[in-house]
């Protein structure tokens, strides 16, 4: 797993920077969770909520597979952790879960999102049947960039609970 963070250009085209600041904050995810065993991956935030940065991991797999496949993609590709019965499933981690299939899990809807936008224009427009409506590929960039913050910050509380470690 590496841990290297792309430092988002200063200037650059909105492509460009759209995806270099989605590409930093993917990279910052994978960074604070790099290093720690599989206990503390699990260990929820503060009960009684069952946020962990393993369930952060799985989360974000199921945003990046909402958004680019079944959104800009219009896939038929069901959630992955989360189902009608248990909305919280992606951050409801069980003993049978793993920390090695959530990780991999993670990078392959990354992987399938960025072959899902190469040759994409911005303006191209995907459905999102769970607001129904239409977005363009200029919004999920900017939506998925703001998501990532948002749990990059819970991401980052939870693991200096864990260890200590700030920053970064």
């Amino acid at each position: 797993m590496s841990t290297e963070r792309p430092e988002p250009p200063t200037i650059a085209d909105e492509r460009t920077a759209l995806e270099g600041w989605l590409d930093f904050h993917r990279a910052t995810l994978a960074h604070k969770v790099a290093g720690l065993d599989e206990a503390q991956l699990r260990e929820a935030s503060v009960p009684p909520s069952t946020l962990s940065l393993m369930g952060l991991v799985r989360h974000m797999a199921d945003v990046e597979r909402s958004w680019f496949r079944r959104c800009l993609a219009r896939e038929d590709a069901p959630p992955i952790y989360y189902t009608d019965a248990d909305p919280d499933g992606d951050h409801n981690v069980t003993a049978e879960d793993s920390w090695e299939e959530a990780y991999a899990t993670w990078q392959a809807e990354i992987a399938a999102a960025r072959d899902i936008v190469r040759g994409r224009s911005l303006d191209d427009l995907g459905f999102a049947p769970h607001r129904n409506k239409e977005f363009d590929l200029r919004w999920i960039y900017i939506h998925m960039i703001e998501e990532y913050a948002r749990h990059n910050g819970h991401a980052d509380l939870i693991r200096e609970r864990i260890d200590g470690a700030t920053g970064a």
